[in-house]
């Protein structure tokens, strides 16, 4: 789940949550709207650290360096 999907169930459970007054027999719109925005709130955590853990297109390069004794002559 991406980061704008995330984003677009948080505002659809905040519509459903604070701005749907209806009320249905066995179905509690205000619960399945918290519902939403607790698993897109989730999934943008989730998606955050998964992209900062990836770490981009940077190269990495390792510089070996060697000590060698050069008091003895070869």
């Amino acid at each position: 789940m991406g980061i704008v999907v995330s984003m677009f169930l948080i505002a659809a459970g905040a519509v459903m949550r604070y701005a749907v007054t209806t009320e249905g027999n066995g179905f509690n719109v205000g619960t399945v709207g918290m519902i939403l925005m607790v698993v897109g709130g989730v999934g943008a955590v989730l998606s955050i650290v998964y992209w900062a853990s990836w770490g981009g297109f940077r190269r990495h390069t390792t510089t070996i360096v060697r000590e060698r004794d050069v008091s003895q002559p070869r």
